[in-house]
Order: structure tokens, then C-alpha cells, then sequence
């Protein structure tokens, strides 16, 4: 889930771009300092593979009961390392502590989670058919799995698809993003301890390159991503000629949250503040765009840009404790700028400018910006904190114009009446849908994922049970009885 502009590439960046890959060595960095905070090799990625593919059938083995305990012994592996895991989340990606102590509250949440999924989703299930015998239906592991990670929840979002492979019985190589490296040892040295063999949970550290090669690898069953959308049309191109590995594509969005008649200014301006600049707007699911009912316009925005006024922008343990920290890198930081003047030169109009307060860090303050007077606007993702508003006089227009996009992954109606959010849910086309809720953190007890550029109708969150095991059906009769009753001679 990477910034993408509509502009050219920018300057090259002061310090080093964080994740820098050489040929042979991979080096994480401090967004907040730039300091260095992990430096390792590149893996080998046919050693991984060949390592798994010998791990997979004794693991796939093991009682289903012994893999969801040893998931479970993992959470508490996770608990005693949660203030290094914190520690480490928030250095590396540059987010507040409170917000990478949460990230390690939802790793190990996930865990009964995903157990939960398990039982009801993958359930083994039997059906007696008198002189028929039993239909039964069980479920298998595909094989070895490769994850690839984004860097803006470097531990969650990569075990929401870990923990319920593993619990399926699939082999797993996790390959982190190159800017958050330090983060997937962690979670892996975890497993590790918990009794799940090394084999079975290997991390691959590397670049593109490296993700590419583990995608392409005869070797592999199957590819669980989570990015951006250009690297998950880049992975589904590569795999359409292999229909035995399955995919599983969450890539991000140009999210709209619609603001209609509602009396509750201040919570409703909170609520889009919340959506579009937690994590300095870089989730999947942050609000890239709202649609204001024209007659409360000038109630509402006013009071979003107070709000995002009051916004601390900080280092991760600065006092008091920031609610946005730097972006991920230099190289962000300048696409996201060369975007921000792009739309001002092409008809939008600023409410709260993009400022960078030192051009060697990526620190940008929240913006806001009116693009209703442009021709066109960029269906992007801005993966940064660029929120967009959009003036409309009635609700099919808003329904039409948060439908302008290629993308479909949240989207959220702030205020109206049941009657509108029923023409809004059943009108709008995205996988989360909310009223009067933001539309960043998604439940974990439910599906996660969207249509179009969002996905690719494999959504993680509680249904990643479906795409880690496939179901196999059984027709069953202890003794063979068969009898041809028609064309014998």
C-alpha cells in the first residue's frame, strides 16, 4: 500500500529511502531519525523454498488441535516481547507507541481469531445418506505459502495471513517488507519459540526482486499479499497462467465517506479525522475522500480543519505523545508533496496546506484540500495524510461520485437517516460499509477485503480460513455395492 501519485517521480531524497536492498544486503532505517536499525542479508530464496517444501508434509501432519495449541503458546511468546515488538513497530515505521502497542494487542487477538475461523469455516462436517453411506466434507492445507508483508502494520497485517495458514497446515515464507524487516524476525523468532519448527515459519528478507522470485517459484502453492495495488496487478498477471496456486490479493483504496444532515458536527469531524490521518494516513483503509452535502459544507469543514489544526505531529516517543508520526520515508514524503501541488495546479483549492517542516525527514503535516473544481481528479491512492473535498447537492450524486473510482475497499455515510444509509449500502460499491463509524479498523471477527483495485474476492480478516485449506468432499460406504440397472445386454 504504497504512495501512488499522478505526477513524475520526485527528487531523490535526502537521507537514504528506508528498506535501501543491495545485491547482497537489505538495510531498515528510522523514519523519525534516519538512524540505521537493522541490517541483514538477502536471503536465498530456492534454499527457502527447498526447506519448506521438506517441512510442509510433517507439519500438514501434526493434529489440527496441536497447531491452534502452538498457535496459541505463540500469543504468549508475543506477550513477553510485546514492549520490544512495540518498540521496534514504532521505530521502524515511524508510528506513535500507542498506536504500536495496538498493532501487538491485534497480533495476539488474532490468534483465538483465527482458531475460532478455523472451526466454523473449515469445519469437518458429515452427512449420513442411508444406502448412499456419508457424504463427508473435510479440508486440506495447499503447501507451502509465501506472505508478503506491507511496511505500515508490519506485524498485524502479515499475521492475519500466518497465523490462519499455519493453523491449515500450510508451510509459510514470509517475506516482510524491505522497510520493516526487523519487525518480521520478530514475529518469526516468536513462532520459533512457540514450538512451530523453523521450516515451517521461515522469514525471506529482500527487495522486489526477491519478492518476485518467491512468486515465480515453481516450488510454491500459493501467494497471500497485502500492498499496494500496482504490486498486486503485478502479482496476479505473473500467476494467471497458474490456476493450482492460489492468490489472495488485499490492496488498498481511494476510500469515500459521505457527510450528510447530522446534528453531531464535532463527532462527525472527529470520525474524518480518525479515517483519514491515524498512521499519517497510511492504511488501506483511511479516508481518502469526502462528499459533503453542499448545505453542510461550511458546518462541517471548518471543523475538520480545527480538529486537524490541533493534530501533534511527532517523533514516536516524544511527550506528549504525537497522534501522527513521520511517514514512511523521503521518497514518500516527496511523491506525496508532488501530488499536493498537482491537484492545486489542476483546479483544486487548498483548506489546510501540506507542509514539511524539515526536508530531511518525512514528517508532512494533515492536509485538506477541495478538489470539486477539478475536470478530473486522480483516481489514486495517496498513501499519506491528502484528504479530498468534494461538494454535492443529493445523495445519488454523492452515491455516483464515491462510485467514481476503479477501487472499492471502505467506505462510510457520517449522519443521515436509516432510509439513506439503506440506499447508501445497497448503492455503494465496497467491501466494508459503515454508518456513522470511521472507516479504518475493521473488525477482526469479520471479512476484510473489497472489489476492483481493492481485491481479488479472497478477503482476509475472519474469512482467511477460506483461502488457506480447500475443501475436499467424500462419498463414503464402508463395502463396495454397485449394480448397473440399464443398456446390458
Amino acid at each position: 500500500m504504497n504512495a501512488v501519485t499522478p505526477v513524475g517521480p520526485a527528487a531523490a531524497p535526502a537521507q537514504e529511502p528506508n528498506g535501501t536492498v543491495s545485491d547482497s544486503e537489505i538495510i531498515s532505517y528510522e523514519p523519525a531519525t534516519g538512524s540505521e536499525i537493522w541490517r541483514g542479508k538477502v536471503s536465498d530464496t530456492d534454499d527457502a523454498v527447498k526447506r519448506s517444501r521438506r517441512a510442509w508434509p510433517a507439519w500438514a501432519a501434526q493434529p489440527l488441535s496441536t497447531r491452534m495449541e502452538l498457535m496459541r503458546r505463540y500469543a504468549n511468546e508475543v506477550r513477553k516481547e510485546s514492549d520490544k515488538l512495540a518498540t521496534t513497530i514504532a521505530r521502524e515505521t515511524g508510528k506513535p507507541m500507542w498506536e504500536a502497542n495496538a498493532e501487538v494487542e491485534a497480533v495476539i487477538g488474532k490468534v483465538e481469531l483465527s482458531i475460532r475461523a478455523y472451526a466454523e469455516r473449515s469445519a469437518q462436517r458429515k452427512l449420513d445418506n442411508a444406502i448412499q453411506g456419508t457424504m463427508a466434507l473435510r479440508h486440506k492445507p495447499h503447501g507451502v505459502m509465501v506472505v508478503l508483508g506491507p511496511f505500515n502494520m508490519p506485524a498485524h497485517l502479515p499475521n492475519s495471513h500466518i497465523v490462519p495458514a499455519l493453523i491449515a497446515g500450510n508451510a509459510v515464507i514470509f517475506k516482510p517488507s524491505e522497510k520493516a524487516p526487523a519487525t518480521g524476525e520478530i514475529l518469526a523468532r516468536c513462532l520459533n519459540r512457540a514450538g512451530v519448527p523453523a521450516a515451517a515459519i521461515q522469514v525471506v528478507t529482500g527487495g522486489p526482486l526477491t519478492g518476485q522470485e518467491l512468486v515465480a517459484h515453481d516450488g510454491i502453492d500459493g501467494v497471500l499479499f497485502t500492498g499496494s495495488a500496482n504490486t498486486g496487478i503485478a502479482i496476479n498477471r505473473r500467476l494467471a497462467t497458474r490456476p493450482d496456486k492460489i492468490v489472495a490479493l488485499e490492496m488498498g483504496g481511494n476510500n469515500p465517506m459521505v457527510i450528510w444532515d447530522t446534528p453531531k458536527i464535532t463527532d462527525a469531524a472527529a470520525l474524518i479525522v480518525q479515517s483519514a490521518f491515524t498512521t499519517a494516513g497510511q492504511r488501506c483503509t483511511a479516508a481518502r475522500r469526502i462528499i459533503v452535502k453542499s448545505s453542510m459544507y461550511d458546518q462541517i469543514v471548518p471543523e475538520i480543519k480545527s480538529l486537524a489544526d490541533r493534530i501533534i505531529v511527532g517523533s514516536p516517543f516524544d511527550e506528549p505523545a504525537p497522534f501522527m508520526g513521520p511517514i514512511i520515508d523521503n521518497a514518500a514524503a516527496d511523491g506525496l508533496t508532488e501530488s499536493f501541488l498537482y491537484l492545486l495546479s489542476h483546479g483544486a483549492r487548498a483548506i489546510k496546506h501540506l507542509v514539511r517542516p524539515d526536508e530531511s525527514l518525512p514528517f508532512l503535516s494533515p492536509s485538506i484540500i477541495d478538489t470539486t473544481g477539478m475536470k478530473e481528479r486522480p483516481d489514486v491512492e495517496l498513501f499519506g495524510p491528502i484528504l479530498q473535498v468534494i461538494k454535492v447537492d443529493d445523495l445519488d450524486e454523492a452515491i455516483s461520485v464515491a462510485n467514481g473510482t476503479r477501487f472499492g475497499l471502505a467506505a462510510s455515510l457520517i449522519g443521515g437517516t436509516p432510509q439513506e444509509y439503506n440506499r447508501f449500502w445497497a448503492n455503494i460499491r465496497a467491501g466494508i460499509v459503515n454508518w456513522n463509524r470511521p472507516t479504518i479498523g475493521p473488525s477482526h471477527a469479520a471479512p476484510m477485503g473489497g472489489t476492483g483495485l481493492s481485491g481479488n474476492h479472497r478477503p482476509t480478516g475472519y474469512y482467511a480460513a477460506d483461502y488457506c485449506a480447500y475443501p475436499v468432499a467424500s462419498g463414503e460406504v464402508e463395502q463396495p455395492r454397485a449394480a448397473i440397472g440399464v443398456g446390458l445386454n
